[in-house]
């Protein structure tokens, strides 16, 4: 699943591609908004909430009697989920996934932009953006960002699990299973420990917000940095991960074989892999996790 730094570039692209260009057209293939027709609205900006996309619009002037009147304005909301990409073409350029998988076409005079396999896609009014987002703790790569809050938010259910914890769009926003994973190992914590025994919860996600921003730039994601934050996972020989899908490989510190589990769901959430050091994150209690 696309994490928050993939949604944070995917937003940067989009936004770069079509900020103050008119749409030409546009083509929801979604049922709900098949017949909605948005031609002639400009888009305002693009920007990444959590792992969401919000594509701002600007209704076109309309008749009135000259009085000043404010624009009427639309959000695009959308979420990438497990196979969601945008991509962006010149105009009438030749796509590079399926057809029958495109969700959106957002179609202007310097750029088309398609969604494929949207999760999500809906449309609603700016002013209402908070009924799909507005449920979402601090965003880590956001300008809302407060650590001492998604601390709280995390703090507040201490029987649950890290894992599942840091996973949870409600306490913060932006983290998915591999930073999970990677941000656990740095503090030493195993995934299915719960939230009562993490020493300095605020350090593990401090952690994940740094490789969250160390992996905003160009190149293949890694989370192997160095003490002054640089990616040397991605020139120095070593794996781009710590453990994420590293079953059976040595540990990085200390060369015990990195172990995969599942995570016991908990607070209705989906059971998703773990990957941990079994030497450096002492796991707990029996029947937590199995693998």
């Amino acid at each position: 699943m696309p994490e928050g730094d993939s949604v944070f570039r995917a937003a940067a692209q989009l936004h770069a591609a079509l900020a103050g260009q008119r749409l030409i057209s546009s083509d929801f293939r979604v049922p709900r908004f098949a017949t909605l027709k948005l031609a002639g609205w400009t888009v305002a900006e693009v920007v990444p909430r959590g792992k969401h996309l919000l594509m701002r619009l600007e209704g076109p002037a309309r008749p009135g009697d000259g009085s000043p009147a404010e624009p009427d304005r639309l959000t695009i909301h959308s979420h990438l989920k497990m196979e969601g990409t945008w991509q962006v073409y010149p105009p009438g350029g030749r796509w590079r996934k399926p057809g029958f998988t495109a969700r959106c076409v957002l179609r202007t005079a310097a750029a088309d932009a398609v969604g494929f396999s949207l999760g999500i896609l809906e449309v609603v009014r700016t002013s209402e953006e908070d009924s799909v987002v507005g449920h979402l703790g601090p965003d880590l790569l956001g300008p809302d960002w407060d650590l001492a809050e998604a601390e709280r938010r995390i703090r507040a259910a201490p029987e649950v699990p890290i894992g599942v914890a840091l996973l949870d769009q409600r306490n913060l926003a932006g983290i998915g299973n591999i930073y999970r994973c990677e941000a656990c190992f740095l503090s030493g914590v195993h995934p299915a420990a719960p939230v009562s025994s993490v020493p300095d919860v605020a350090t593990l996600i401090n952690d994940a917000k740094v490789l969250l921003e160390a992996n905003l730039g160009a190149g293949r994601r890694t989370t192997v940095l160095n003490p002054r934050g640089v990616a040397v996972g991605r020139t120095s020989g070593l794996p781009g991960y710590w453990v994420y899908r590293r079953e059976h490989q040595p540990c990085l510190k200390c060369g015990t074989p990195v172990r995969r589990g599942v995570l016991a769901r908990a607070t209705g959430t989906e059971e998703r892999d773990i990957y941990y050091c079994p030497m450096c994150q002492p796991e707990p209690g029996a029947g937590t996790a199995t693998g």
